[in-house]
């Protein structure tokens, strides 16, 4: 095995995830909402939502849309005038630079505004810009038109307010950083059922703005995608009385908010998110793909959801850390921990420090790809300090396995506080192996073993109830923990998730 050392906060290198098949896969599995994409000479480039993830957007790439892998990150830190809720990238390609467009909270006031950083490569290097819109309580959604010689930003406005949402649109500078003059409506919400995540193309004489109705998110969505369509890019748009376009069926529900790409075969594709039936908010909003199509006579589109992704493999992630470092599916919960990782001796180094009112300590994790999982990991050498394995939603909402001294334990932090479930005593002079086994959204359940042993159950039923776990706008994500002093860390010898039939 090679040996290195490298600490870190961020870079990271990739390190492959093998996915092969299990229900129906997403074409870009795991939480990946509000996906933008652009093709970039033989490559396609897809950013998404990271919300209060970091490294901030994850960025994938692919050959073909069909078969992605994660090439970057557009921030290892958030820009200075951010606090969170990471939304809505949007890619633009304009005088030889890649743009992106993004939503997140301004610090001073907690207001959503969307924010614009550039870079000459696609998926590294990025430089943020600062505020390029900033509207009433929010503007949220990027897209850009270019409409003739003008340059605008479209955007949802008025998502705060008790009054319909619309979609506005601002003239934007030549180099896309300033806006001019007042916006103007190009859409409104008149029934009140939710509309954002826009998307424009021009076909045949006519602006086709393509937007998301209904609720993005959580276990009570209702998204689909919907379309209208003006002569004139101000309007007015007429809405398509065959709406909607793109909705949920048998495996895949709440689908919405994407962007368009020409394939190399010129076919039109829109990249977009959807919830899976079977493992709901568990796998977070999951990227999918449908086919463009234009009905000669009416001029109206179509939408068809793509069924053949890539197979997931049984072995989601396998990684014994032989790397010089940590591979890029690693994400952390940014506002309640500042990991430090390092990879040395073919083991993972975790310690750092928490943040404000976290009781869980500090979870390094990844995107779970299916609800039934089982992850596995190697503590080195049980100490004082607490490492294991959690399942990890937020601060106030995770659950694991943990050795500390001669104990191991199952735990969960929830609102109302810590709560042991379960323990036994292990022999702290040898490594100890520890597993947890997901049926979500139902149970998981909590195993360990030490050298020459099965695996063990811990005590009891396990853990019954996990609805606690996912968040509103994000799933729960799988991964390591540790908790100590600043001065101490956790020592882990590989990190495995597997899939079960």
């Amino acid at each position: 095995m090679k040996k290195f050392a490298s600490a870190l906060l961020i870079p990271f290198l990739t390190v492959a995830l093998r996915f092969s098949a299990f229900a129906q896969p997403a074409f870009i599995p795991g939480d990946f909402a509000d996906p933008s994409v652009i093709r970039a000479g033989k490559q396609y480039y897809a950013v998404g939502t990271s919300s209060e993830w970091a490294p901030h957007f994850p960025i994938y790439a692919s050959p073909d849309l069909r078969s992605w892998k994660q090439a970057g990150y557009v921030f290892d830190k958030a820009p200075a005038w951010t606090s969170g809720s990471f939304w809505a990238p949007e890619y633009v390609f304009r005088n030889n630079r890649y743009y992106i467009y993004y939503t997140a909270r301004r610090k001073k006031d907690g207001i959503s505004c969307i924010g614009v950083a550039s870079s000459q490569f696609p998926n590294q290097g990025f430089k943020d810009h600062g505020v390029v819109v900033d509207f009433g309580k929010e503007a949220i959604d990027a897209f850009l038109v270019q409409d003739g010689k003008d340059l605008y930003i479209t955007y949802k406005a008025y998502g705060l307010d008790q009054r319909p949402i619309e979609i506005l649109a601002l003239k934007l500078s030549p180099d896309g950083m300033t806006t001019s003059g007042e916006p103007v409506s190009l859409l409104r919400d008149d029934p009140r059922i939710g509309m954002e995540g826009q998307a424009f193309l021009q076909h045949n004489g006519y602006h086709y703005l393509f937007y998301s109705a209904g609720s993005c998110c959580g276990t009570s969505c209702s998204y689909n995608v919907r379309v209208a369509r003006s002569r004139n890019f101000a309007g007015p748009y007429e809405i398509y009385s065959g709406n909607p376009l793109l909705e949920g069926n048998s495996d895949w529900t709440c689908t919405g908010h994407g962007s368009f790409v020409t394939g190399s075969d010129q076919q039109v594709w829109y990249l977009h998110h959807a919830y899976s039936r079977s493992s709901g908010v568990f796998t977070g909003r999951q990227g999918m793909l449908a086919r463009l199509q234009w009905n000669d006579t009416t001029g109206w589109p179509s939408l068809a959801a793509q069924s053949d992704p890539p197979p997931l493999a049984k072995d989601f992630i396998s990684d014994e850390f032989d790397g010089p470092v940590p591979g890029l599916y690693w994400n952390w919960d940014f506002r309640h921990a500042a990991p430090v990782v390092r990879q040395e001796k073919s083991n993972l180094v975790l310690s750092g420090t928490t943040i404000g009112e976290n009781s869980t300590g500090i979870a390094l994790t990844t995107r779970p790809v299916s609800g039934r999982f089982t992850a596995e990991t190697k503590v080195v050498l049980p100490n004082a300090s607490r490492q294991g394995l959690v399942f990890y939603g937020d601060a106030n909402a995770a659950a694991g396995i943990c050795v500390s001294g001669n104990e191991v334990e199952s735990w969960t932090v929830t609102k109302s506080g810590y709560k042991m479930l379960a323990k036994t005593t292990i022999n702290p002079a040898l490594p100890v192996e520890l597993q947890i086994r997901a049926n979500a959204p139902e149970q998981i359940h909590f195993y360990f073993r030490q050298k020459g042993q099965e695996w063990l159950p811990l005590p009891g039923e396990g853990l019954t109830d996990i609805g606690f776990l996912p968040q509103w706008d994000r799933s729960p994500r799988i991964g390591l923990l540790f908790q100590g002093d600043a001065a101490a860390n956790a020592r882990f010898d590989y990190f495995r998730v597997t899939g079960v039939e």
